[in-house]
């Protein structure tokens, strides 16, 4: 199903480079074609708990880069899945009611208890075109999968992403992983999108309980191998007592495969400045 989302012309007209802002955890400012999109809204601070389900909580250990009332104008947030750790009470209490959201159905009906009126629920493979200005975004929702087999009906549904914005030879394509494991789903991903540009996948090697529930350096580079974008960004990298899998080991995997040049990785507040759109992305910068 496509839907589709229209925005006031003021709110997208950010001029400039596309680039990507790492603010620590899943959390990045996506500045592509005159959008400003926030991914994953987590700003609680060192040593401060959030709520994974169930009773169970994971303590942060770093701080945010940037504080949720220093971001600038964003146009929607992007959320995979609605756990602690993705949108935290901050962003709970903080975030305007009146931001548009896109995000899985049951995470829809949960904004909605929260006030959170213009979250949009995308079921696999439905997309929705944004508009601003005579600027286009589009948005669809991928696969993924939170925990392994019967697990996974504890754990709240989550979404991969693709966005594309730009056409023909300036266009550009993003996909988001979510906290996603490598399940046989991701396989349709570059069946339908074999050019991906950039790719931000979500690691970590989360464990609760003993149980995997995030992509590991060995399940990270099975998906890079299988996605194959231009570059990887990856993320988190140490932000949470759950995780497990530290960001050198996924560097140190991806160097054993010869896969090393495909991943940028970004420092907590650092941006990421891109070429013009419809050039190689490279990792310099």
């Amino acid at each position: 199903m496509d839907h589709r989302l229209e925005l006031p012309e003021t709110t997208a007209t950010r001029e400039g480079p596309d680039s990507l802002t790492f603010i620590g955890n899943a959390t990045l400012l996506l500045r592509f074609g005159g959008f400003t999109v926030l991914t994953d809204p987590n700003f609680v601070h060192r040593h401060e708990k959030v709520g994974l389900g169930h009773g169970m909580h994971a303590t942060r250990l770093t701080d945010p880069a940037l504080e949720i009332d220093d971001l600038p104008p964003i146009d929607l947030v992007l959320l995979s899945h609605y756990h602690g750790d993705h949108f935290d009470q901050v962003a709970q209490e903080r975030l305007d009611r009146d931001t548009p959201i896109v995000t899985t159905p049951q995470a829809q009906r949960q904004l909605a208890e929260l006030g959170f009126t213009h979250a949009l629920g995308l079921d696999t493979w439905d997309a929705v075109s944004v508009t601003s200005g005579g600027r286009s975004l589009r948005i669809t929702s991928c696969p993924g999968r939170h925990g392994p087999g019967v697990t996974d009906f504890a754990l709240p549904d989550v979404m991969g992403s693709v966005l594309e914005w730009g056409e023909a030879a300036q266009s550009r394509t993003v996909y988001v992983t979510g906290d996603t494991l490598m399940v046989d789903e991701l396989t349709d991903i570059p069946r339908r999108y074999p050019a991906i540009d950039i790719g931000v996948f979500h690691l970590g090697g989360t464990k609760v309980l003993g149980i995997l529930v995030s992509m590991d350096a060995k399940q990270g580079l099975e998906a890079l191998k299988l996605i194959d974008p231009g570059t990887v960004v990856p993320v988190p990298h140490a932000d949470y007592d759950v995780f497990t899998s530290p960001l050198e080991d996924f560097l140190e995997a991806t160097d054993r495969a010869s896969l090393r040049a495909k991943v940028r990785p970004l420092a907590p507040g650092e941006t990421w400045e891109l070429p013009p759109a419809g050039t190689p992305a490279g990792l310099s910068g």
